[in-house]
């Protein structure tokens, strides 16, 4: 059962390992929804994760015999490095199954703790699978990543900080996966005051736990398709359910794309770097019905990788409107090309590519097709820049970017 007396301890024992994670007032996510908008930066931890918290107050609480037998658990990345972590300070041995799809950070930062770590399937729930028959082959410790309640009850210190930085907090939004999180924050938010809202959001690909809300029953989604990995969970805790139904008073499920911009708010007014699974909250600011409450966003993890943040870049511009493409026909003759160059730069538009294609027509002389990628400062900017083109005698279309 979950309980303060419970909470207070986990909150006194996460302190060995966690960094203080102090609230991020957000001046631009306040101007865009009426609210009070506080991050709570847990991609700041030494792990990069919240979940070296449940994952240390959980083995605090094994027995030198647990222990000893080695340690084992499934996760796409956060709990595989929290486990790996707080292995390593009890000097225990600890197997980590990930899945295949796993960001290469997230593996090298588990192996870099002194992990065993195991490739297994291409979701979470065919690597806990695996990790349940190594388990039981080898005697391993199972150290479950969301349904198990002394993992939760670890989580859950984060409100316990948020309540002591910002007592009269009134909403918090809480990121979903299988649920320890949201179980954890939720539980002692009511606890502590049970007029408080707790929200908790998943992405709309990996809605498993929205999809057992409303059945008012553990529910298997079919599959998952969606960019926040450290989420996509088919199945959500059953021993943690029914917390979850009890404390946590509605949950919104964001689309990829909201996350895409949502990363790109972050970096470009925050300079912080989240992962997609983090940004769930932020992403999810929007859809919050309210105004002038006091709203605590938390930012669960920052372990991104190289290449999916630059992909996650190049997209959110496209998204914001900040790079997109347009198709114009002119005559194949010299000169025109330079024509439509100095249009674009007396609007302030920088070209980054363009693709000349002779073969759109029959008569090549009627006309040959120019597409043209360039970068603005947003989509009053693009419309000024195709008014221009218009103007200039063309008939510009915008057609889908590729770069």
């Amino acid at each position: 059962m979950l309980t303060l007396d419970k909470f207070e301890e986990a909150s006194e024992k996460v302190k060995e390992v966690t960094l203080e994670t102090k609230l991020v007032y957000s001046n631009y996510l306040s101007s865009q929804t009426g609210n009070k908008v506080y991050l709570k930066p847990e991609n700041m931890q030494f792990t990069g994760a919240y979940k070296v918290r449940g994952a240390y107050y959980k083995i605090s609480t094994l027995s030198e015999e647990e222990r000893a037998k080695g340690l084992i658990t499934a996760s796409a990345g956060n709990h595989a490095q929290g486990v790996a972590y707080a292995a390593q300070c009890y000097n225990a041995k600890a197997v980590i199954v990930m899945p295949t799809t796993t960001p290469l950070i997230k593996v090298n930062h588990t192996k870099s703790y002194g992990a065993e770590v195991v490739l297994y399937g291409d979701v979470y729930d065919e690597a806990c699978a695996h990790a349940y028959e190594l388990a039981e082959k080898n005697g391993y410790t199972f150290i479950h990543p969301f349904d198990d309640l002394a993992v939760a009850t670890g989580q859950g210190t984060i409100a316990m900080e948020i309540f002591k930085e910002l007592p009269l907090v009134e909403y918090i939004l809480v990121p979903i996966g299988g649920g320890g999180l949201a179980t954890g924050v939720s539980t002692l938010a009511k606890l502590l005051n049970p007029k408080i809202k707790v929200i908790g959001v998943e992405p709309a690909g990996a809605s498993c736990m929205k999809a057992s809300f409303e059945a008012g029953k553990v529910v298997t989604l079919p599959t998952v398709n969606t960019i926040a990995d450290g989420t996509a969970v088919k199945t959500p805790g059953e021993n943690i359910f029914p917390y979850i139904k009890k404390n946590l008073d509605d949950i919104i499920a964001v689309n990829d794309d909201e996350l895409v911009v949502a990363f790109l708010d972050m970096v470009e007014n925050h300079k912080m770097v989240a992962e997609n699974s983090g940004l769930l909250t932020v992403a999810a600011l929007k859809h919050l019905n309210v105004k002038d409450k006091r709203v605590v966003s938390i930012i669960s993890g920052g372990n991104m990788d190289v290449i999916t943040m630059s992909s996650v870049v190049q997209q959110g511009l496209i998204l914001r409107d900040r790079i997109f493409t347009v198709s114009v026909l002119l005559p194949d003759k010299p000169g025109e090309l330079s024509k439509v160059s100095e249009t674009i730069a007396k609007e302030q538009g920088n070209v980054i590519k363009l693709e000349h294609n002779q073969f759109v027509s029959i008569n090549r002389n009627a006309a040959v097709e120019l597409r043209i990628t360039l970068e603005c400062f947003g989509t009053d900017h693009k419309r000024q820049i195709m008014k221009a083109l218009e103007k200039a005698g063309y008939k510009p279309k915008q057609v889908r970017t590729n770069l």
